[in-house]
């Protein structure tokens, strides 16, 4: 099993920054690709962006040019940096990796953002 530990949200005004860790533990062997998703209330949860272990990322539309995913593959880690947040990013922000051909899901961060 792979653990994954959320942390870095909270409340921010408009126009300000976050930076999401997610942070990967217990039986690793070869972290494929990790990624942030995120669910606002009342909606599906979507697909943020994705990072390889290679380092290729992958953002949704709504978030290039704003966010930036990166990762150390020697702490197992992944980062979200957020800026220009707008009220509409508010969401459980939830951290995803895959090992193999299984997936793991870490239990959210929320961000709030305040117009």
């Amino acid at each position: 099993q792979v653990q994954l530990v959320e942390s870095g949200g909270g409340l921010v005004q408009a126009g300000g920054s976050l930076r999401l860790v997610c942070a990967a533990s217990g039986r690793i062997v070869s972290i494929n690709a990790m990624g942030w998703y995120r669910q606002a209330s009342g909606k599906p949860r979507e697909l943020v962006a994705t990072i390889t272990s290679g380092g290729n990322t992958n953002y949704a539309d709504s978030v290039k040019g704003r966010f930036n995913i990166s990762r150390d593959n020697a702490k197992n880690t992944a980062y979200l940096q957020m800026n220009s947040l707008k009220p509409e990013d508010t969401a459980i922000y939830y951290c995803k990796a895959q090992q193999y051909d299984f997936y793991y899901w870490g239990l959210g961060t929320l961000v709030t953002v305040s117009s």
